[in-house]
C-alpha cells in the first residue's frame, strides 16, 4: 500500500520544519497521535527511535532512516509481517510551502494490512497534513 497526500502551508519553511521536526508536540495538534515519546535525548535526525501510540493501532517503534536537515525526513516501523515508511517532505514554493506526506507499507502481510486498515491510515495522513497546516498557520507553532 501507497499513499501520499500533500498541502499547501502559508508559513515560513523554518517554522514548518520545526513544527514537523518536533514529533512529541504532535498529539497537541493532532488527534490521530495519542503519545509520541522520543527515546533518546536531542533533536529528531537519522537515527533517532520515536514510540508513537495512534487511535485503535498497537504502539509503534518508528527510527529515522533519511534525513536532509531542513528539508526531509523518512522513518521506518516493523511489525506483525509489515514494514511501514514515512515520508515527510519540505518544498518551499512562493509564498509559504507545500509538505508531502507519505506511507508506504510492504512485506508479507502488507496487502491484508491494507485491506485491514487502508481507509484508517489514508485518513490519518490527510488528518495529519491539515492539521501540521492549521498549526503553523495558526500563530502557535513553537
Amino acid at each position: 500500500m501507497r499513499f501520499e497526500t500533500s498541502v499547501d502551508i502559508d508559513a515560513a519553511a523554518e517554522r514548518v520544519w520545526r513544527v514537523m521536526t518536533d514529533v512529541a508536540g504532535w498529539p497537541e495538534f493532532t488527534p490521530t497521535m495519542t503519545t509520541v515519546e522520543p527515546l533518546g535525548d536531542g533533536p529528531l535526525s537519522l537515527g533517532s527511535r520515536v514510540r508513537i501510540k495512534q487511535p485503535g493501532l498497537p504502539p509503534m517503534v518508528w527510527q529515522v532512516t533519511e534525513f536532509t536537515d531542513g528539508a526531509s525526513f523518512a522513518w521506518q516501523a516493523t511489525g506483525g509481517g509489515v514494514t511501514t515508511v514515512g515520508t515527510h517532505v519540505l518544498t518551499p514554493r512562493e509564498r509559504g510551502v507545500s509538505v508531502l506526506l507519505g506511507i508506504d507499507q510492504s512485506g508479507p502481510l502488507a496487502p491484508l494490512m491494507g485491506l485491514l486498515v487502508g481507509g484508517r491510515t489514508r485518513r490519518y495522513v490527510r488528518t495529519e497534513a491539515e492539521s501540521l497546516r492549521r498549526r503553523c498557520e495558526s500563530g502557535d507553532a513553537a
